[in-house]
C-alpha cells in the first residue's frame, strides 16, 4: 500500500495544477492513501501560504475532492505548520483535520531553504546553523501540536554541510520527537534540490530505527508530476534499514500500514 501524506495546492502561492490532477496522477501511478498539506496560515511569510480567509475553501475543496474518488483513492486532509513561536494560530493548531505536519523553515526569521535569502549562509557559522536547527525542531517536537515531522534535516537544502557529525546534533531533537509519539516522514522533495537525497538522510534514518520511531511517506508536491516522486528510492532505502510500516492517519489518529 503506497502513502504519500505531504502535498500542495495552489492556494500557497507556490506550486502548479490542480486538486483534481494532482488526485488523477496519484490514482496514475498507485497511490492509495494521498493527502493535501497546505502551508498552513500565519501572520509570517504570508505570500507562501494559505490566506486565512481562504481556510474554509481549502477544507470544502479537499472534502469534495475525497467524496468524488472515494471509490479510487482514499483523501486526507491536513496542514504542513511552520514552527515560529508567537506566530502560530490556535484556528490551525485547533483545526479540524486529518493531521498536522509540523515543520522547521525558519530560524530566528531567516527562511534558510529560501533560495532568496540563500545569502544568509554567508555570514553564519555553518555548524551553529544547524544546532539552532534542531534546537528548532526539538522545540516543535515538545509543543505537543504536531503529528508529523516535516522533511527533518531540510537544513541541508543548499549542501552547507557541517563538521560536527549530523547524529550528534540531532541527538536531542529526535528523543523529543520520540518522547512526543511524532511520526517522521521520508520527504522525497531532496532528490529535486541541490543536496540531491532524501530527507532525512540514512545515518538520520538509522537512528530514528533505533529508537522505534515509525515513519510516513511524502512526495511534498508543489507540481502534478512530482507525485509519487522517488517513492521506491524511499521505501528501498527504509527497508534495508529495517521498517516494515508505515504510518497514515483519520482525524489526528494514526494507524500502521504495511507497505
Amino acid at each position: 500500500m503506497r502513502i504519500d501524506l505531504h502535498n500542495h495546492t495552489t492556494r500557497c502561492n507556490h506550486a502548479e495544477g490542480s486538486v483534481d490532477e494532482y488526485i488523477q496522477r496519484a490514482i496514475e501511478v498507485g497511490i492509495d492513501i494521498y493527502g493535501f498539506s497546505e502551508h498552513a496560515p500565519m501572520d509570517f511569510d504570508e505570500k507562501y501560504r494559505l490566506s486565512f480567509v481562504d481556510m474554509h475553501a481549502y477544507t470544502h475543496e479537499i472534502l469534495q475532492a475525497k467524496e468524488k474518488y472515494k471509490n479510487d483513492i482514499h483523501i486526507l486532509l491536513g496542514y504542513e505548520v511552520d514552527y515560529l513561536p508567537g506566530h502560530m494560530d490556535d484556528r490551525v493548531l485547533n483545526a479540524n483535520v486529518d493531521y498536522l505536519i509540523g515543520s522547521i523553515h525558519f530560524i530566528d526569521k531567516w527562511g534558510f531553504d529560501n533560495p532568496e535569502f540563500i545569502g544568509g549562509w554567508k555570514s553564519k557559522n555553518i555548524d551553529e546553523i544547524w544546532q539552532a536547527y534542531f534546537e528548532a525542531t526539538e522545540a516543535m517536537a515538545k509543543s505537543g501540536n504536531f503529528d508529523i515531522v516535516g522533511h527533518l534535516d531540510l537544513i541541508k537544502v543548499f549542501k552547507f554541510m557541517p563538521k560536527t557529525d549530523v547524529r550528534t546534533l540531532a541527538k536531542n531533537a529526535l528523543a523529543a520527537i520520540k518522547n512526543a509519539n511524532m511520526v517522521l516522514e521520508i520527504n522525497t522533495a531532496g532528490l529535486r534540490k541541490p543536496i540531491g537525497e532524501l530527507y532525512p538522510s540514512r545515518a538520520l534514518l538509522e537512528e530514528a530505527y533505533t529508537l522505534d520511531i515509525p515513519i510516513t511517506f511524502s512526495s511534498d508536491a508543489h507540481a502534478v508530476d512530482q507525485i509519487g516522486f522517488g517513492y521506491d528510492l524511499a521505501t528501498t532505502l527504509v527497508k534495508d534499514i529495517g521498517y516494515t510500516q508505515a504510518v497514515t492517519f483519520q482525524e489526528r489518529d494514526r494507524q500502521l500500514i504495511t507497505f
